[in-house]
């Protein structure tokens, strides 16, 4: 089954570049928390702050309930310098690569560089993000373009927003007010807690929080469960955008 089209008629330059958006964003957003994070420039350090730890995990992820795909995301450490790779294909069809680097003080995760690439039939883009904390500036790259931003608050790429996050929750310091850096602007990205349940995926029944994306489209919904016991990583997520749902969920633990 072709991700561009399921009929037998040529492909137009337009369906083409519209599969695209829609089936690669499905990626890149079901892969990872999709921008969680953020707290002010000037957060205070908690002295005791706990920490995320270093972990390997496995997802099967369904697009529009037939494209079916897997993932892997892992957060490993070098002293102070943490980097999270996550890998998301469909076989012989997409594919997409996300990596961040950061540091974590306290509490407080600090990015420094983010890369995300999304290949369709051979076809792809890179999106490059180098944040300056001193300055406190965000440089994006895109289709060989590059603009500069202002941070007045503290912005992630998604995959340190997720770690924020967890590390938020860890510590109590949820606050639902978060920033995150996109392609040519820092856009505030607002998210509730909507409450704790027990979920059952394929890598077995765990208790979680609920995190909601809070979208000013109401054809928009993205939901998150996060499990306490693993430093609150993602158990489950599921997001619908113009009609089009994506549903992720952890098979393993590594």
């Amino acid at each position: 089954m072709s991700f561009l089209s399921t009929s037998k008629r040529s492909l137009t330059p337009n369906d083409t570049q519209r599969s695209k958006s829609k089936l690669l964003t499905a990626l890149t957003t079901g892969t990872s928390i999709v921008a969680i994070g953020a707290l002010s420039m000037t957060a205070p350090i908690l002295a005791n702050a706990k920490t995320v730890q270093p972990s390997s995990a496995n997802y099967s992820f369904t697009v529009e309930d037939k494209y079916k795909g897997t993932a892997t995301r892992t957060l490993s450490q070098s002293g102070n310098t943490w980097k999270y790779n996550v890998n998301a294909r469909v076989a012989g069809v997409a594919s997409a690569a996300q990596s961040s680097t950061f540091t974590i003080n306290g509490n407080n995760v600090v990015p420094t560089q983010a890369q995300t690439t999304y290949k369709l039939l051979g076809l792809g883009r890179t999106h490059k993000l180098n944040f300056d904390p001193s300055a406190k500036k965000v440089a994006s790259t895109y289709k060989g373009k590059t603009t500069t931003m202002n941070m007045a608050q503290q912005a992630f790429d998604d995959l340190s927003l997720e770690v924020q996050i967890r590390q938020d929750l860890l510590n109590g310091k949820f606050s639902g007010n978060y920033y995150m850096a996109k392609k040519d602007k820092i856009e505030k990205t607002p998210f509730k807690k909507s409450g704790n349940t027990k979920v059952t995926v394929p890598a077995g029944t765990f208790d979680t929080v609920r995190v909601d994306r809070i979208h000013d489209d109401n054809s928009r919904s993205t939901s998150f469960w996060l499990a306490p016991s693993l430093d609150y990583l993602p158990v489950k997520v599921t997001q619908v955008n113009d009609g089009k749902k994506m549903d992720l969920e952890l098979t393993k633990v590594n």
